[in-house]
């Protein structure tokens, strides 16, 4: 055990090799000699169940929550004729990339497969529904961190691998490798952990690989996010191998035509552990398995990974294996097509109750995808009623967002003013926001700031102050104890234009508020219809860290000084096209009240200012030289050596299964006492603009955030596409335009930092795949690099449709925190980052943005950020540790990362910004 690994909440069942296969001192099944999961051997009696299921919930409010779910209508064109659509059980091992294979599913099957996770069911209700119900086809067993030896690693998932040999299972990764461990496989350390990386596969062309190439240089490269193995030289007799690597050593996505990057870091510790290796034959690792008799598959690599090839041929081949098992089975053993509607309704009923009464903040997105299975499986299913799809409805041309009864609406409306080309010729958005905030110090504003705009990588510009009544500041702080299941919630201020503050204890939590709130809002749509940006007024501020327990995260081990959230209701703003340089001045009002004068004078004030060269602030002057931030006075939460300590616990992490990649960070820290924190923003944004830039500032809090984030967590449109663009990859600028290049073409080529992007792609395709369209995720750009002022970056694009009846904020609570600054699998990576970071993350690491009343948002990642607390300025920054990584880089990416917000605190203080 490792002796870091006490502070975490789960246990790393096995750090040793001579660990991974433990004795029989774990209750095991004789015939396997497997150790079953205490979840597992715990029954429930069915009658108890039920009778649970009939308190809770009638069957009239079960199939009134099924209303809101539309069954599939058309048939998927990958799905034969002779079956509607191939009905999956896919046991989650809370990984990361789970609704990849949902997405995939979705698309093969003709239908979206049922999510369980590893420890929601006991044995006898999962028989249950696989044998007296007969509700699934087929079973998928997911990736997850740990090993199939550790009980609270794999859960349900052994059962089922003994006792359904008459139902076809893929195993994928960990699935795989419970699959081996089941029938007596040794579970054992790989040649060398690979996450992100690529082989080229061999296979010996069953059904599996049906249309499939095999071999080196035949197309078929996949992805690979794993430490551990079956052990190929010692497989049992049970299990057949199927598909090998074509050769030891793996490869990055992208490669130069001449040359090959070749990063070393983390072979010379798999060379050290010869003797405990095992895996591998002739230098080949296996890759995939099948039980010689019973339809079970494993794959150890991803085959829903977006850079593994024919990924979606593997699934379409498992669907018509799983159609023709089932026809070749007697109808006599299946009881023909008795229709069994009690069972079914007993499923969504324990179902409703897991996730509406014991987790009800995960409920309304996964009910919203749920669907009833039609009568056309290819095994005995089940008739669900056809509903009607509940649209949100609408009051005399006003969009409701609101769909719940009891929340009382509020009818506002929008008048907006536009002042062509205005921004050139008054010198810019810095001078705009002068004129109308600065004379104030900028006292609570917020500015989103798009102060990059090169490349079209941004376009808008957003700024505002205390504005008209409809102006309030939310202030939201988490209790001491409050954890994923939401004791003790948290406490909200909410403070109007007058002053007055109001307190009020949010059991829910903020996210729950913050959704119901939105959702009392009824606006017309002709009022923004026409305008060429999504922001039409609403909140605007920043979600900190910290409420990632909001979000499915266990736990937070520190509190953080700040508020854990806080946001202006802004009705009062203008909005900047860096375009056409229009100034939109927009003004949102109740609907029985008049338009506040705002409009007006701010119209006045801008017409009456003049462009002049000394006010022209858009230039970007370089920054001076400074070595490190420890020279300014900077002091940081963690030494040198404890930071290469935390990399190299990290690293071990990695290497026992445990993650696959650690995004690890620290916090820089200096008192200010005579810096004002608009200069130090106005400083920061020339000497390293960025596209989602931001400044905010909440003065009965004396804090303001100044971000110069070059990184987009989430967007909404107004057209429900979603967008992340995560950055994963980072090196240094050149001194001259050669050297800049060659740094730029060593990142893109890099093998680390393409995996690092690769992996969080995959968990962002996952997140995004919980709340869009089944079939709509996609990945438009990969592994681009972009330059800004001081570093080059990777960056990647994801996109997807959003599900109809999936409500904006859960969107956000379906990813957050952002995957590039967590790791994955997400939820094991933080807590085990909780247990090595000394303090928490505040609002670095969160986002910042804006939630519009017109059911759109635009949020940013918190880096590249200082934040301004009680007389302190932190810089936080890290970098993502895998299994490639090396300390010292490690470090050194960290430091990196504060340079422009450390120098533009120094210059401002030796400059104009001291007050």
């Amino acid at each position: 055990m490792l002796a870091f690994a006490d502070k975490t909440s789960f246990r790393l069942c096995s750090s040793l090799l001579g660990n991974l296969n433990p004795s029989n001192e774990s209750r095991r099944c004789t015939k396997t000699n497997i150790p079953f999961p205490r979840s597992c051997i715990k029954f429930a009696k069915k009658d108890e169940l039920a009778i649970m299921a009939n308190v809770a919930l009638s069957r009239d409010m079960i199939q009134e929550h099924l209303k809101r779910s539309v069954i599939v209508k058309k048939q998927s064109k990958e799905v034969s004729k002779e079956v509607d659509f191939v009905r999956t059980l896919l046991i989650d091992n809370y990984d990361s990339y789970t609704y990849n294979i949902y997405q995939e599913l979705s698309v093969v099957n003709g239908g979206p497969p049922f999510v369980v996770r590893n420890d929601e069911w006991t044995w006898e209700e999962a028989y249950y529904y696989l044998y007296e119900a007969r509700a699934f086809d087929n079973i998928v067993i997911s990736p997850g961190p740990g090993s199939p030896v550790c009980p609270a690693d794999i859960g349900l998932c052994l059962y089922v691998l003994h006792q359904c040999r008459d139902i076809p299972i893929l195993g994928v990764c960990l699935g795989h490798q419970a699959l081996g461990y089941v029938h007596g496989g040794k579970i054992v350390l790989a040649p060398e952990p690979i996450h992100g990386r690529l082989s080229e596969i061999e296979h010996n062309g069953c059904r599996l690989f049906d249309n499939i190439p095999s071999g080196k240089n035949s197309g078929f490269k996949v992805v690979r996010y794993h430490s551990l193995v079956i052990d190929g030289e010692k497989l049992p007799s049970e299990l057949v191998p199927i598909a090998w690597t074509s050769v030891r050593d793996a490869l990055p996505f992208l490669q130069k035509a001449d040359k090959v990057y070749n990063h070393s870091a983390g072979r010379g510790e798999a060379s050290m552990l010869s003797g405990q290796i095992n895996g591998t034959a002739a230098g080949k690792v296996l890759m995939g398995v099948m039980h010689s008799t019973w339809p079970h598959y494993g794959l150890q690599f991803h085959p829903e990974s977006v850079a593994t090839s024919y990924g979606r041929q593997i699934f379409r081949n498992f669907r018509d294996l799983t159609v023709d098992y089932w026809q070749a089975v007697s109808s006599k053993n299946r009881n023909g097509n008795q229709q069994n509607h009690s069972a079914i309704f007993f499923l969504y009923a324990i179902w409703y109750i897991n996730l509406f009464i014991l987790r009800p903040h995960l409920s309304r997105a996964c009910l919203a995808r749920m669907q009833m299975p039609n009568a056309n499986s290819c095994r005995t299913s089940f008739r669900g009623d056809q509903f009607a799809e509940k649209k949100n409805g609408d009051c005399n041309g006003y969009v409701v967002n609101n769909s719940k009864s009891g929340i009382a609406v509020r009818n506002l409306r929008l008048k907006c003013k536009i002042l062509n080309g205005l921004a050139s010729r008054v010198g810019g958005s810095r001078i705009i926001f002068d004129e109308l905030y600065g004379k104030s110090k900028a006292q609570d504003t917020f500015w989103l700031d798009s102060s990059t705009v090169e490349k079209g990588r941004a376009r808008f510009s957003i700024m505002g102050g205390r504005g008209g009544s409809l102006w309030k500041q939310l202030t939201f702080k988490l209790s001491p104890s409050s954890d994923a299941a939401f004791h003790n919630g948290g406490l909200l201020s909410i403070e109007d234009v007058q002053g007055v503050t109001s307190t009020v204890h949010l059991e829910r939590g903020f996210f729950d508020f913050l959704e119901n709130d939105m959702k009392s809002i009824c606006c017309d749509k002709k009022d923004y219809e026409g305008l060429p940006f999504d922001f039409c007024g609403g909140y605007i501020g920043y979600l900190g860290y910290n409420l990632k327990v909001e979000c499915g995260a266990a736990f937070n081990h520190h509190r953080s000084s700040s508020p854990d959230a806080c946001l202006f209701f802004a009705d009062n703003f203008l909005v900047i096209d860096h375009r056409s340089n229009d100034v939109y001045l927009m003004s949102l009002f109740e609907l029985d009240k008049a338009s506040s004068s705002w409009l007006d004078d701010a119209e006045k004030r801008l017409l009456d200012l003049q462009a002049s060269s000394n006010k022209n602030a858009e230039d970007n002057p370089s920054m001076s030289a400074l070595a490190s931030p420890f020279e300014a006075g900077f002091v940081s939460e963690k030494s040198r050596e404890q930071y290469l300590e935390d990399v190299g616990k990290c690293l071990e992490y990695i290497k026992n299964g445990q993650s696959y990649e650690l995004c690890l960070t620290t916090q820089l820290r200096k008192r200010i006492t005579a810096l004002a924190p608009i200069d130090l923003y106005m400083s920061l944004r020339e000497k390293n603009p960025a596209p989602y830039a931001a400044w905010l500032n909440f003065s009965k809090h004396k804090l303001s955030i100044c971000s110069s984030s070059p990184e987009r967590f989430l967007r909404l449109d107004r057209d429900e596409i979603l967008e992340a663009k995560p950055i994963k990859g980072t090196s240094p600028r050149g001194s001259s335009s050669h050297e800049d290049e060659q740094l730029k073409l060593l990142l893109q080529y890099s093998e680390k930092d393409q995996a690092e992007n690769l992996m969080i792609v995959d968990l962002l395709r996952n997140d995004l795949g919980r709340v869009c369209e089944p079939g709509s995720v996609n990945v438009p750009h990969l592994m681009e690099v972009e330059t800004y002022a001081t570093v080059h970056t990777m960056v990647s694009t994801v996109r997807g449709k959003k599900q109809a009846d999936v409500s904006p904020v859960e969107c956000v609570r379906a990813a957050f925190p952002g995957g590039s600054m967590t790791g994955a699998p997400k939820l094991r990576s933080m807590e085990i980052l909780d247990s090595l970071e000394s303090c928490s993350r505040g609002i670095y690491s969160g986002s910042i943005g804006y939630f519009s009343i017109n059911s759109t948002f635009d949020l940013n990642i918190v880096i590249r950020t200082v934040v301004m607390h009680d007389g302190e300025a932190s810089i936080g920054a890290g970098g993502a540790v895998v299994a490639l990584s090396n300390p010292e880089d490690e470090y050194n990416e960290m430091i990196l990362k504060t340079s422009a917000p450390m120098k533009a605190i120094v210059e401002c203080e030796t400059s104009r910004c001291v007050m």
